[in-house]
């Protein structure tokens, strides 16, 4: 059954800083609290961590890999799991836009897990994981 993690954060902060911040793979990862490493460079918009970029999350051997399908500069990122188990048909998805103090983070995970009856235990640890590690970026 599939699952959607969707969260709305506000940011203090311009769409091109947040942008700049959440695009980078190691820096991703240090504003959500985990291991993520880039594995492979981008060969279009956005360079390194752009399109067709791949970042390593989790532990080396027992986490997952994640490939840069869309990458629009300071509008949205799209990507999937590419290598890893635990999901499948798995989308993320981040859509920036500006507001009159900052800037805003659409964020929507949509997965199937590959074992039944996991979905809801995925689904609590990637929302609690990802917004408590935004909301504290949003806090400078």
């Amino acid at each position: 059954m599939q699952q959607k993690v969707d969260l709305h954060l506000d940011f203090p902060f311009p769409v091109t800083r947040v942008f700049a911040d959440v695009s980078d793979h190691e820096n991703l990862g240090r504003i959500l609290g985990a291991p993520m490493r880039h594995l492979k460079d981008g060969h279009g918009e956005g360079g390194k961590s752009g399109l067709g970029s791949v970042r390593g999350v989790g532990p080396a051997l027992l986490g997952i890999e994640e490939t840069i399908v869309t990458f629009e500069q300071d509008r949205l990122i799209e990507y999937k799991v590419t290598k890893g188990s635990g999901i499948k048909n798995h989308l993320g998805r981040l859509m920036f836009s500006d507001t009159p103090s900052g800037s805003h983070l659409h964020y929507l995970i949509t997965f199937e897990p590959t074992i039944p009856g996991t979905g809801g235990l995925l689904h609590k640890v990637l929302s609690t994981a990802i917004g408590k590690g935004l909301r504290k970026y949003a806090k400078g």
